[in-house]
C-alpha cells in the first residue's frame, strides 16, 4: 500500500472527528457517538497499517488495541483501568447501537465520550 493510500485512512479518521464536533454542536447525539467511534477505529487501523503494512477487517476497538499492542505496548493503557475500558467499550458499542438499535444517546454521554477521545485516546494513539 502506498503512502498516499495510508494517508487517506488518517484523513478520513480526522474527518470523522470533525464531523463528530459538528454533530455535537447541532445536538445530533447518536450520529456524533457513531462518528467518534469511527474516528477511533480508523486511527487504530491507520496505526496498524503504518506499523505492520495491513490491518484487520473487524471493528472491535478492544481487539484493534490488542493487535496494535503487539507493535506498541503503550497503547494497552487504553484498555487497562476500569474508567478507560468503560469509555472504549461505550465507543465500541456506538458502532452498532447508533445505527441499529432504538436507543438514543444523551448529551452528557456524548460530551463525556468526546472528552475521552480528545483528552486521552488521541494523545495515546498519536504517541505510538
Amino acid at each position: 500500500m502506498s503512502f498516499d493510500e495510508v494517508e487517506v485512512i488518517k484523513e478520513r479518521a480526522e474527518a470523522f472527528l470533525r464531523n463528530a464536533e459538528h454533530l455535537i454542536e447541532v445536538k445530533e447525539w447518536d450520529l456524533a457517538a457513531f462518528s467518534l467511534e469511527q474516528y477511533c477505529q480508523l486511527m487504530l487501523k491507520y496505526k496498524l497499517l503504518v506499523k505492520s503494512g495491513s490491518y484487520p477487517r473487524f471493528h472491535s476497538l478492544r481487539e484493534l488495541i490488542k493487535r496494535l499492542e503487539g507493535y506498541s505496548p503503550e497503547i494497552g493503557v487504553l484498555i487497562r483501568g476500569e474508567e478507560k475500558l468503560l469509555y472504549v467499550t461505550k465507543l465500541e458499542d456506538a458502532y452498532i447501537v447508533s445505527r441499529h438499535l432504538p436507543r438514543r444517546y444523551t448529551e452528557e454521554e456524548v460530551v463525556a465520550l468526546y472528552r475521552f477521545v480528545r483528552g486521552v485516546f488521541s494523545k495515546v494513539v498519536s504517541g505510538v
